[in-house]
């Protein structure tokens, strides 16, 4: 027997130290939550677990990104709505000047409206923002390096020979629409071309024996006209192109009208001849603004938002002209052609809208599936964890009472004294 060394009390108070710290870990597991609590408790578990911690932060702020932008988008599209109000207004305006019950103190009246009308437009235009950031003055539109001229395109004609490519007054007798339905061109018509410019309409007239595709592109029949310039299409379409590029330059509303020789409008062949759309739009020279959404968790996870300029110069109804017949008639296709500019870019906002809430819906699944994920690494399972503390607490006592026994062994050297 031995009193210098208690094995036993060591090995009792070992074996207690382990269990009271197993147990103090439990606890802390239990009180905290968690599994890992420093990285002692799982180093690898903790790398992971911080890891995907940046990658839920980074989803569920993306999801706030986009919803960001969705409001963004829903305020310029909610001022274009307003946009699209005035120009069906100015329509009706115009519809109405085109009238010749009107007097010129009538259409000065109207057009009066007109122009209050075009500085609302503008107004919206410049005045509209999101947490102070222009989205409708084209500060928000893609880089444009070179000016870009606007071009006008007709519809498809058929023909023998063609206004086109044959100057006869016969080919133009001839001309068909794209139904195969006679014009009814006579030779003793004269043929007028009317476009704005600059808000000023412009109107040159020929008559059926001289024209042609090159006529067209003069004022008189011999004069170059300095606003546009007329190409022949294989297929018998005309393509009108202006002849300075920006908006500045810009030919809007461009029809083709034919007269009898007592003045009155053959419609058949003025519609078929003044079907044209603007296949390009008139842009302006300018830098980049395009708004960035980050939509993503990661580096360049991003969507591209772009908003065109959608002032009255851009659409084409700056300084638009109605005091007159010609001029309100030419007026209305003008505003067609705006009003379909600014419906396009409605439409393009709405898809950029509703692709942001599939982000959103994708975004939210994401991050909910990570942190379930991460969850499994570092949370703890309580009942689990509670099964350990009481493992180890029962042990913990066991030892205890254990080195009190191991301390009363050594008085058993006494009965050896006596």
């Amino acid at each position: 027997m031995i009193i210098n060394h208690n094995l036993m009390a060591n090995n009792a108070l070992r074996n207690m130290n382990i269990n009271s710290n197993n147990a103090s870990k439990a606890m802390e597991k239990l009180s905290s939550g968690l599994r890992i609590n420093r990285a002692g408790d799982d180093a690898a578990g903790l790398a992971i677990s911080e890891k995907m911690r940046g990658q839920i932060n980074g989803l569920n702020q993306a999801s706030t990104n986009a919803q960001d932008g969705i409001s963004l988008i829903q305020t310029a599209e909610g001022a274009l709505n307003e946009t699209h109000s005035i120009l069906q207004r100015m329509r009706t305006l115009s519809v109405q000047s085109a009238n010749d019950t009107n007097t010129n103190d009538d259409r000065t009246a109207i057009q009066s409206e007109m122009t209050q009308l075009e500085d609302e437009i503008n107004r919206i235009a410049n005045t509209t923002q999101f947490n102070t950031k222009n989205l409708l003055d084209g500060s928000m539109g893609k880089a444009v390096n070179t000016a870009v001229a606007n071009v006008n395109t007709s519809a498809v004609l058929k023909s023998g020979g063609s206004i086109l490519s044959d100057t006869s007054a016969a080919a133009l007798t001839s001309l068909q629409d794209s139904d195969g339905n006679n014009l009814g061109i006579q030779e003793t018509d004269t043929v007028s071309i009317s476009y704005v410019k600059n808000g000023s309409t412009v109107t040159n007239s020929f008559s059926v024996s001289t024209l042609s595709a090159a006529a067209l592109g003069t004022t008189d029949g011999s004069t170059a006209n300095a606003d546009l310039a007329v190409a022949a299409n294989a297929d018998g379409s005309l393509k009108i192109t202006a002849a300075n590029a920006g908006t500045a330059g810009a030919i809007e509303g461009v029809t083709i009208t034919v007269e009898d020789s007592s003045g009155n409008i053959r419609t058949a062949a003025t519609n078929a001849l003044s079907s044209f759309n603007e296949t390009t739009a008139a842009q302006d020279v300018r830098t980049d603004g395009t708004a960035t959404l980050q939509i993503g968790a990661n580096t360049n996870q991003s969507l591209s938002v772009d908003i065109n300029d959608m002032s009255a110069a851009a659409l084409g109804v700056a300084g638009l002209q109605v005091t007159t017949q010609t001029q309100a008639n030419v007026a209305i296709k003008v505003i067609d052609t705006a009003t379909q500019k600014v419906s396009s870019e409605r439409a393009k906002l709405g898809a950029f809208q509703n692709r942001l809430e599939h982000t959103i819906n994708n975004l939210g699944t994401s991050s909910e599936n990570l942190t379930s994920a991460e969850s499994r690494i570092r949370d703890v399972d309580m009942a689990a964890e509670m099964s350990e503390y009481s493992k180890n607490n029962i042990l913990s006592q066991a030892a205890q009472a254990m080195l009190a026994q191991a301390n009363t062994q050594p008085q058993q050297v006494l009965q050896l004294l006596r």
